[in-house]
């Protein structure tokens, strides 16, 4: 019994940092997992998204293992700046999201179709969104996973440690600088999938203006109205396939190298 103890302790000291290595991973991981499309959305339930971030830490741990740093004893500072970089990593993931409730948002407003199919949840404590911009995030998120996201992400956390190595605090001003241009790229990239719908609702308000100066007694509300609803809806059908495409490539793009900004 005393040998069988002995034994037990020795095991123990010795996957001690083993066990540590993998807290740290598991930090970033998790911290990474909880702004991840798809896999962080409020609609995941939190022990789905715990099981999502153990089995990332289970791909991910034996491939870093050996460039974690893991001194003797449980520090905190370690842990925390593990946790922001996978805060860090899985935000710049997230803004594509963003991209795609504010394209949603544009398109609704332009086809007059904000207040009509509008209000829509994306899930408990979510800021409602037009039922556009839900359909938008919905599609592309399924096409990221069936193209591959769980396997981009494992990817992305692998190569994170050669980017980012573990214990090293992100420098303040890059990160103020990558964080403004994830900011405009987001909104650029909303704009250019909503971009036909603008122009659409900028040559209907034209045509609009023209018909009721040459003929005031039409009510052309009346008419249009309906015209604008039912050409915003064919138009959405016809480009919405467009729309996931530029932005899954748009993904792909940030996926292969996540810390380049533009000059």
């Amino acid at each position: 019994m005393t040998d069988l103890m002995a034994l037990l302790t020795q095991l123990s000291g010795a996957a001690e940092p083993v066990l540590l290595a993998y807290l740290h991973v598991f930090m970033r991981v998790a911290a990474a997992v909880a702004l991840l499309p798809a896999f962080g959305e409020h609609t995941v339930p939190q022990r789905v998204k715990l099981a999502i971030a153990l089995a990332f830490t289970a791909i991910t741990g034996p491939a870093v293992l050996d460039r974690v740093p893991v001194a003797a004893g449980l520090a905190m500072a370690p842990l925390v700046i593990e946790a922001v970089i996978g805060c860090f990593l899985g935000l710049g993931l997230r803004f594509f999201v963003f991209a795609l409730q504010i394209a949603g948002t544009i398109i609704a407003q332009s086809t007059s179709l904000a207040q009509l199919l509008g209000g829509a949840g994306a899930g408990a404590g979510a800021e409602p969104q037009p039922v556009i911009g839900n359909i938008l995030t919905l599609a592309a998120l399924a096409l990221a996973v069936s193209a591959g996201l769980h396997v981009q992400a494992a990817e992305l956390l692998i190569l994170s440690y050669q980017m980012l190595p573990p214990g090293q605090m992100l420098h303040a001003p890059d990160v103020a600088q990558w964080g403004l241009h994830q900011v405009t790229r987001a909104f650029g990239l909303a704009l250019s999938l909503a971009a036909p719908f603008v122009i659409g609702s900028l040559l209907y308000n034209v045509a609009l203006g023209i018909i009721n100066r040459a003929m005031p007694q039409l009510m052309v509300a009346f008419i249009g109205a309906p015209a604008l609803t039912w050409g915003g809806l064919v138009l959405f059908a016809v480009a919405a396939p467009l729309i996931l495409s530029v932005w899954l490539a748009a993904f792909a793009v940030f996926v292969a190298d996540p810390l380049t900004v533009a000059p």
